[in-house]
């Protein structure tokens, strides 16, 4: 039952997707989309991680792996996924990644799959303790994965101020969380909730978009690749 309450996800989520994933989530979903189009794996197997329903993938995407292992441990999100994608090989795993060497142990129990983080890194997660360190989590992710194939899109920032721009912005490395919240949000007061994940792989080239999750909250997603 925690799983159904928690604030990143449940029935709350569910229901917001309910309501909005055809109106308000359409523009970033065509986002993750088109991300998901270019991004190619060569791997045949492919792990969820948080998927939560699946509202913000696709049919044609998961139809490209022979295998999916799929870590959500929201009861109602698997029955949904499941049902939204009833010809998708999907398997159901446990495990967690909220403690020391999470990234390591995943690595190491799936060796010849690809991995998609599907707005999981900057949530706040199922079981992580009090003096749960983010950044350090996070630290360990770039290293566990060297070599691998991932993915991952993520809160950055999120916030009830609507932003000047929406369009997409591609960078070739990380910039200031500052520089780069100046390119959506011009002049005048704003107030974020920062998510912690600005740190994550800034040698990397990086995509952002906007997701409007309901009508006063916007989200400043990123999303990261590795072939």
């Amino acid at each position: 039952m925690s799983y159904l309450l928690h604030p990143s996800g449940g029935v709350l989520y569910h229901l917001r997707a309910w309501r909005w994933r055809r109106t308000l989530w359409t523009p970033f979903h065509a986002e993750v989309s088109a991300w998901l189009s270019a991004w190619r794996p060569k791997s045949p197997h492919l792990v969820l991680i948080g998927p939560s329903g699946g509202y913000a993938l696709c049919a044609e995407f998961l139809a490209r792996f022979a295998r999916i292992s799929v870590l959500e441990p929201d009861p109602l999100a698997r029955w949904l996924l499941r049902r939204r994608f009833p010809s998708a090989p999907l398997h159901w795993d446990g495990g967690t990644l909220t403690q020391t060497g999470g990234f390591g142990r995943l690595a190491a129990a799936f060796p010849d799959a690809a991995f998609l983080f599907c707005n999981l890194l900057g949530q706040e997660l199922q079981g992580q303790a009090a003096d749960f360190n983010r950044g350090a989590w996070l630290a360990e992710l770039e290293v566990a994965l060297t070599g691998r194939s991932w993915a991952s899109w993520h809160d950055l920032v999120s916030t009830e101020r609507a932003p000047s721009s929406r369009q997409r912005l591609c960078l070739h490395h990380a910039i200031a969380l500052e520089e780069l919240l100046g390119h959506y949000w011009l002049g005048g007061r704003l107030e974020v909730i920062d998510h912690e994940t600005a740190s994550i792989c800034p040698a990397a080239p990086r995509r952002h978009a906007i997701w409007q999750l309901a009508p006063r909250r916007y989200h400043l997603i990123e999303w990261l690749s590795a072939p």
